[in-house]
């Protein structure tokens, strides 16, 4: 089935067109043309009036069970922030619980635009029970998920997180067959970290995406913390360990990266390893600032995440477009570092590209995943440098219609898929009366 969707400007690259049409076709991309173009006969043409329709964002990183413990360790150092929020409660979270912090998380990010994300996933407890959860609220939401794996065997983590070597890759392999050829739903494996996978994990995970031909994730650098601990153990910083191992490839995305020296960042630039980037919560843990400039310079595919909501407690890759953007400014004392026009290509194109999809562009080819923005909204004026107030001045308010594979999902300002009293309703049940909290304090009493 075909229709068309119009608009007073598209976005289209990194040009503006106006009054132009995105002809749509079983959730793909097949033209973007005038208004009054022939091209348009015999379609039914929806004209969205006086908004710009840019293409979805991609949010290339998160928890999304997270929303569960958002608020309850904030203002914490790191390893208090990480005890006393998300290891106290997440062992004790089954399918009902991680459902709703999905659906909670999920439908945060619609309402802001984000039409793709990758949900870096590890409470597993034993099996892959709650990861199905986490894809069943993706599929009712009708957000488009990457489901990263975890892969994790530190004795130090939760139990509910650890798995032998064997059954990782047999419960990863087990969803990459299931969700094979799925438009809606991706898997991939993601050995958590130097420090919480074991060598062998991380091999595992990296020769299981090279036989699924898919990219694999990996939480790299975050903290000073884990460059102390690797050098001290393996005698090199963690990029260089992996790439003693043999893992690092352009299938490989490095999350965080905020402590690389330079000859590592050059390994990335060199072999192609891609970035999530999370500014906000490399801010909000105090963990420093990633050399995004560097990164840029070696060629370095960079895209955004806005990491869990209880590390950033926002959802808004819009919002992360201005925070990188103004953070990088601050760290190199210089109002030219990564201009709003970088910075929206992060958030759109760029992580189709992390992530290994063709989303994040409105081009024949690409998934028909767009924001419909109202171009009077006050945020967005005075007219004319659009670009400039997408990254610096844009309000959520201004976003009026989200639609994903060709599916109208958010309309002003509304979930249409998942009414949002009922995600608060699941979320006031499972969260009652400090429910959770009880429930770990009690097991570990």
């Amino acid at each position: 089935m075909q229709r068309a969707y119009a608009g007073r400007k598209v976005l289209s690259g990194q040009t503006l067109l106006a009054d132009h049409a995105i002809v749509v076709r079983d959730g793909n991309i097949e033209a973007v043309v005038p208004k009054d173009s022939p091209r348009l006969q015999g379609i039914g043409v929806e004209d969205w009036g006086s908004v710009v329709i840019v293409p979805g964002t991609v949010n290339t990183h998160t928890h999304s069970f997270q929303s569960l413990v958002r608020g309850i360790s904030d203002d914490l150092p790191f390893f208090r922030w990480r005890d006393e929020g998300i290891y106290r409660i997440s062992p004790h979270l089954g399918p009902d619980e991680i459902y709703t912090g999905a659906l909670l998380t999920f439908g945060e990010m619609l309402r802001y635009g984000v039409t793709t994300v990758a949900d870096f996933f590890y409470v597993h407890a034993g099996g892959n029970d709650n990861d199905e959860a986490v894809i069943r609220a993706a599929r009712d939401l009708g957000i488009r998920l990457v489901l990263a794996r975890t892969m994790y065997d530190w004795g130090g983590a939760p139990a509910a997180y650890r798995e032998t070597v064997n059954e990782a890759v047999r419960r990863c392999e087990a969803l990459l067959d299931r969700y094979a050829g799925d438009p809606m739903v991706a898997i991939c494996p993601a050995p958590h970290s130097p420090h919480a996978a074991s060598p062998e994990m991380i091999q595992a995970g990296a020769r299981l995406a090279e036989a699924a031909g898919t990219r694999w994730h990996i939480h790299v650098a975050e903290g000073r913390y884990e460059v102390e601990m690797i050098s001290r153990e393996h005698g090199r910083p963690p990029l260089h360990w992996l790439d003693r191992l043999g893992v690092v490839s352009d299938r490989m995305v490095g999350v965080h990266c905020v402590w690389l020296v330079e000859d590592e960042i050059r390994v990335m630039g060199a072999r192609g390893v891609k970035l999530a980037y999370c500014p906000a919560s490399n801010m909000f843990l105090g963990d420093g600032v990633t050399n995004i400039p560097l990164m840029l310079a070696v060629g370095v595919t960079i895209g955004l995440g806005t990491d869990g909501p209880c590390s950033n407690n926002r959802a808004s890759v819009f919002d992360e477009m201005r925070t990188a953007s103004l953070l990088q400014k601050l760290s190199t004392l210089s109002g030219e570092t990564l201009p709003a026009e970088t910075a929206l290509a992060m958030g759109t194109k760029n992580g189709g590209l992390v992530l290994g999809l063709p989303v994040g562009e409105i081009a024949p080819g690409y998934r028909a995943d767009l924001v419909a923005l109202n171009l009077d909204d006050l945020s967005l004026l005075p007219p004319g440098p659009v670009l400039k107030h997408l990254v610096h001045a844009l309000h959520p308010a201004a976003i009026a219609r989200v639609v994903v594979a060709g599916r109208t999902v958010v309309e002003r300002g509304r979930l249409l898929t998942v009414p949002e009293s009922e995600i608060a309703a699941q979320t006031g049940r499972v969260t009652a009366d400090g429910r959770l909290l009880i429930k770990a304090d009690e097991y570990r009493r």
